[in-house]
């Protein structure tokens, strides 16, 4: 097609397009069309228009079997062209529409409020000003300066209020900024195999351009939209895209298109890409969907809800191809077919971290008392004023009195709202944002890769981690030890002379032939290092093998290139054996099978003995081979691999859709045990993790015997110990009633005992995890951490508390359905997760504990104060800026405390355990009671000890006293020193432990100590402070010093003995109602939002600040697949459904798998079992 009769149909200023297309023999309109093609139409399409995919290579200049020079220009010119593969992201927040959240918390617009009135109240000077007979107070005690000042106070506190609105906002942008670096290390990190100039190379996803021939294999997330040209069983989970669940198979002839997003499921082959980006299947519906989201958001505001998931594909739409930070599809692809589950998995996601339950419960208990609080203070304020002025003095009340009157009743109000301010935590949100975001910061460094935040602190709470064997315990390189060929049994490799000629050319042929042709041994990249192994590493070992053989693969395979294999049989989890047929020159075919040795062996019906013939192998004789061969091999922990052949005749051609009889009859070459190393680290880690009490088991899908001796070796299993070591097929028994039924007691029964799974398929390890979390068998529920790397781990990896995928050897399927990533693919990793996410958790509460003492001690002083005294002892402005030290400063202080191996000592904290302990409690307490002791004496008293005018009862905009500014300070130093007790939860006596491990609460306390000289002394009016002597400053430090020893005292006390002392911000079991039930009825709504829905509580919203902080971390956690979004515009009726997840108070969880009940997976057997489809 000549470009000129395209440009008819373009517009104008796509006219220079196409005849820049013309240096191409087609454009990308034409392209971007063809892809939208499914099926016979595409084959029936490429026909009439191009002929074949041939002829499509050759207009794109490109070569299926070389693939692109690869030369700078031309790739540079085909971006140009046909567009880069990356998908523009949503533009961040401004920092402008970030303080505009933060203005939106009630309680800081109430103090705006109450700022303006004051301000507007101090400028009106009313004719009846200097009238003696208004209010009392008001007498001579004022000179005309003073007056003028009136007005500071209000803008002090609208000062103090922009100040808190600046550091959240900058807090949340920071925070922003920090996971769009993470979120373009993941990009930098997913790489895609492409041939350029004949050789195969790993390419970022955003460098692949069209034109590229690309290797699809199993477990790829295609990263771009291409033809298929050859390949092998392709098999394509499309479900992404067309919420088909079935797997379709591609062919040249009846279906080609692959497209963007969708999952390999099994087999391998090359495609040339044909659109990249924002032109392919999932970009165009990721720019749908930019747009629509807009429009959304401008016209429902209030469906927020919905709103955060459409805003989640947006915003994080940069990385089209879904890599592992971004799930573009909550993973349908691999979940095990049983819908029921699935729709728990979702919910299961849903239900709020621990972490986050009990606080939101904590915070509502403590804002219900600061509101009561705060509304006492101005009721008796106002009362004690009205009956003072109106009933003791018997004052009228004057018309020209009222602005005088008003300016009272609001300095009462803004003492009210001060003492709310105080009250109500909102450095919670603050603290526990600040840590997790500096958790997953820090456990970068160590191998972790965090992909949703509440996952680190989960992680300390775990109870059991299920993980693989290969390549997590294990190092991953396999190496050939053993070998059974020629009837004779060889404990190291044998010498090439040993074995027959016909025997080797079988093996050779059997070994290179009969595995991915992408699995190669390269030379090492250092002198004297072992060689590299690229691909599948069992295969690698087989190919090692026979290169200690001292035989060569390559030129087999040079001989037998790719695209002439006749048909090849891929290794999956349901076969556990990969078989390749080709042609021989005699027209007849041969195949080759290798597979795990007691599958395969069952399959043979010969033998090739010592001189290279066949001879009978009868079931007895395998029996033997078991005995004698195999179970000595897998004791001493190699997996036995089994490598046969069968020839077939050419007439009549097999039909080789009947796999059972085409893989039979074979004929046993040899047997080889591989061995893969335990990691040297691991046993440590494994102790490290029975001591702090989480239990570790081992699923593998080795066989059974294998399996033991690498958990004896882990350290998982102790000999002696009482504990269950079972096969798949077993515990399937044991745990299905006569109707082949799971049954959860039947599994609790087990499960405590359980340590090794073995030949394990991955319904059985989903349905372990299940039945662990699922168990009332314990009083704690167990939360279970699982690994995983293949694609068919996916169901499991989700179903669990927190998903560690593989970096290096996980497909991206399992990344995309796992929460936190092991860059290094290690156990020893994991422990550090324990470790930093109990660190998360103990880190709040030492917030906390610091926290709460602050807010006890500001609300009973400004209560008292202003009961006592009409005027409460620290003014609006220093309230304010205590708030800022107890909020912001201290969580970032008290949050950023590095771990230590003693986390490591204790067992899980579990669902119930409190978020403050007696101790804690003794602690808060303790400390309020020695705060408040000396408050007060220096609040009645202190004018006499230090010889100073009384602050008390002083009059309406009076001068600030010494006495009132020594109170402020002496407040404040308390509360400093106070911070360095707080760093200590468990009664340990040296607060000082590793303090100069953590810089940033050295700075703080520091700093908070400067800023503190300042305002007292050059803060004068706006603080209500007046400059102290030296004397007053060495009292005010010594009675805070004097914290210190208090701690001391505190800890002598043993906890025990307080039993009166309540615990707070526990879950209790109401609130774990199974999520099954809260889902049906979208009505039952938990305690917080009930009490929500009655209004009490204004500051809610200031909790709700959460949501904001958050907001990114949704992007995360909402797998906002494109079904998801798109349903979301299309369906009301699934809206519903997701509301009802989502309404939890704090929306913190986003629904992490909005995957709709109209794409149901086939079960990983192949068959769905569809149980409860809604």
């Amino acid at each position: 097609m000549g470009d000129m009769t395209n440009s008819d149909f373009y517009s104008k200023n796509q006219r220079n397009e196409s005849s820049h297309g013309g240096e191409f023999g087609c454009t990308m309109e034409e392209l971007r069309s063809l892809m939208e093609l499914r099926g016979t139409e595409a084959v029936v399409k490429i026909k009439e228009t191009y002929g074949d995919t041939d002829t499509i290579c050759r207009r794109l200049k490109t070569s299926p079997v070389e693939g692109l020079p690869g030369t700078a220009p031309d790739l540079e010119k085909r971006k140009q062209i046909f567009g880069q593969n990356f998908i523009p992201p949503k533009k961040p927040k401004t920092f402008l529409q970030l303080v505009w959240e933060a203005l939106q918390d009630v309680t800081l617009i109430i103090l705006e409020i109450a700022a303006i009135i004051s301000l507007g109240l101090s400028f009106y000077h009313p004719p009846g000003e200097n009238n003696e007979g208004c209010a009392t107070a008001q007498a001579g005690a004022e000179d005309e300066g003073e007056a003028e000042a009136g007005w500071i106070e209000g803008a002090a506190i609208l000062l103090s209020v922009i100040c808190v609105v600046l550091v959240t906002a900058f807090n949340d942008w920071s925070k922003e900024k920090q996971f769009r670096g993470l979120q373009s290390r993941i990009e930098q990190e997913q790489k895609f195999t492409v041939v350029r100039a004949g050789q195969v190379v790993q390419i970022p996803v955003a460098e692949i351009v069209v034109g590229d021939i690309a290797q699809v294999k199993y477990g790829d997330l295609l990263p771009a939209d291409g033809l298929f040209i050859q390949g092998n069983d392709l098999k394509i989970d499309e479900s992404s895209l067309t919420g088909e669940s079935d797997q379709v198979r591609k062919s040249v002839d009846k279906d080609p298109m692959l497209l963007s997003g969708t999952h390999v499921m099994e087999g391998s082959g090359r495609m040339v890409v044909t659109a990249v980006g924002v032109n392919s299947q999932t970009g165009i519906i990721f720019t749908l969907l930019g747009a629509g989201g807009e429009e959304e958001e401008k016209k429902d505001k209030k469906g927020k809800m919905q709103d955060g998931n459409v805003d989640a594909s947006q915003s994080k739409a940069k990385q089209q191809d879904g890599a592992a930070a971004m799930e573009m599809q909550p993973l349908k692809s691999a979940e095990g077919g049983d819908t029921d589950d699935k729709k728990k998995a979702n919910m299961h996601k849903k239900e709020k971290s621990v972490l986050q339950g009990k606080l939101t419960k904590l915070a509502v208990q403590i804002g219900k008392a600061g509101l009561v609080m705060s509304a006492i203070t101005v009721i008796i304020l106002v009362l004690y004023f009205t009956v003072d002025t109106f009933v003791v003095n018997k004052k009228p009340w004057l018309p020209e009195c009222t602005p005088v009157y008003v300016q009272y009743f609001v300095k009462f109000f803004i003492i009210g709202v001060t003492v709310l301010v105080v009250a109500v935590p909102e450095g919670l949100p603050l603290a526990v944002t600040i840590s997790l975001a500096y958790s997953v910061k820090k456990m970068m460094k160590d191998n972790n890769l965090v992909r949703h935040l509440d996952a680190c602190e989960t992680m300390g709470n775990a109870t059991a981690i299920c993980s693989d064997k290969t390549g997590t315990l294990t190092t991953n390189r396999m190496t050939v030890v053993q070998a059974y060929v020629g009837d004779v049994h060889y404990k190291e490799i044998p010498d090439p002379s040993s074995i027959n000629a016909k025997t080797m050319e079988l093996l050779v042929s059997a070994i290179a032939i009969n595995s991915a042709y992408t699995t190669k041994i390269l030379p090492p990249e250092k002198e004297g290092a072992l060689p590299r192994q690229v691909g599948n590493k069992t295969e690698c070992g087989l190919l090692g093998f026979m290169l200690d053989l001292k035989q060569d693969y390559e030129p087999v395979r040079s001989q037998m290139p790719e695209e002439k294999l006749y048909k090849v049989y891929t290794f999956n989890s349901v076969r556990k054996s990969m078989s390749t047929v080709i042609k021989l020159p005699d027209e007849s075919f041969r195949m080759y099978s290798k597979g795990a040795s007691e599958i395969v062996l069952k399959k043979c019906c010969k033998i090739l003995n010592g001189a290279g013939e066949a001879r009978v192998f009868r079931p007895r004789d395998r029996d033997e081979m078991v005995k004698k061969v195999i179970e000595p091999m897998a004791c001493d922990g190699l997996r036995t691999i089994c490598v046969a052949y069968r020839d077939l005749p050419s007439s009549p051609e097999p039909d080789w859709d009947n796999e059972n009889d085409i893989l039979n009859e074979l004929t046993c070459i040899c047997v080889v045990g591989i061995e893969d190393p335990v990691r040297p680290e691991v046993p440590e880690a494994i102790r490290k993790c029975q001591r702090a009490g989480i239990t570790v088991r081992m699923v593998t899908g080795d066989n059974i015997n294998t399996a033991r001796a690498i958990a004896i070796k882990c350290g998982i299993i102790h000999p002696g110990e009482d504990f269950l070591c079972l096969e798949g097929k077993e515990f399937n028994r044991r745990i299905r009633n006569e109707k082949g039924e799971i049954e959860q007691e039947r599994i609790d029964k087990i499960w405590p005992k359980l340590r090794v799974l073995a030949r394990s398929s991955p319904t059985d390890k989903h349905t372990l995890v299940k039945g662990i979390i699922d168990s009332t068998h314990t009083e704690q529920r167990q939360v279970v951490a699982v690994t995983g790397d293949g694609t068919n781990d996916g169901p499991a990896l989700k179903k669990a508390d927190v998903g560690f995928a593989m970096g290096i050897a996980g497909t991206d399927v399992a990344k995309e359905a796992s929460d936190i990533i092991l860059t290094d693919d290690n156990f020893s990793s994991i422990v550090k997760a324990v470790m930093w996410g109990r660190n998360v958790y103990d880190s709040i509460s030492k917030f906390l504990q610091f926290q709460l003492t602050v807010n006890v001690v500001a609300v009973i002083v400004a209560f008292t104060g202003a009961c006592i005294t009409q005027d409460s002892p620290l003014k609006a402005v220093q309230m304010l800026w205590v708030n800022l030290i107890m909020d912001t400063f201290a969580s970032l202080a008290l949050a950023t405390e590095p771990p230590t191996e003693t986390l490591l000592l204790r067992k899980p904290y579990g669902r119930n355990k409190p978020l403050i302990s007696r101790t804690m409690m003794k602690n808060i307490l303790g400390h309020a009671v020695y705060q408040l002791t000396l408050i007060f004496t220096l609040l009645f008293v202190g004018e006499k000890m230090f010889q100073i005018d009384s602050g008390r009862n002083a009059p309406l905009h009076s001068p600030p006293s010494e006495h009132y500014t020594i109170i402020f300070n002496t407040f404040v130093m308390m509360q400093l020193f106070n911070e360095i007790n707080a760093r200590k939860i468990h009664g340990e006596r040296n607060v000082f432990d590793g303090i100069f491990r953590n810089p940033i609460f050295c700075t703080i306390v520091l700093g908070t100590f400067a800023i503190q000289i300042v305002i007292v002394q050059f803060g004068g009016k706006p603080f209500s402070c007046s400059p102290l002597q030296l004397d007053q400053w060495m009292w005010c430090i010594f009675i805070g010093l004097g914290e210190l020893v208090w701690g001391q005292v505190i800890a002598t006390i043993p906890t025990s003995r307080l039993k009166f002392l309540k615990e707070a911000g526990r879950l209790t079991q109401k609130e774990e109602i199974p999520e099954e039930e809260l889902n049906e009825d979208v009505e039952e709504i938990d305690h917080a939002e009930r009490e929500l829905r009655r209004g009490q509580i204004l500051w809610f919203r200031g909790l709700n600040r959460i949501q904001t902080q958050i907001e990114v971390v949704n992007t995360f956690k909402s797998g906002a697949s494109f079904q998801g979004a798109l349903r979301r515009q299309s369906s009301v009726t699934s809206q519903s459904q997701d509301v009802a997840s989502l309404s939890s108070p704090s929306r913190v969880s986003l629904s992490n798998a909005l995957s709709s009940p109209t794409s149901l997976p086939p079960a990983a057997a192949g068959h769905p079992r569809r149980e409860g489809v809604p």
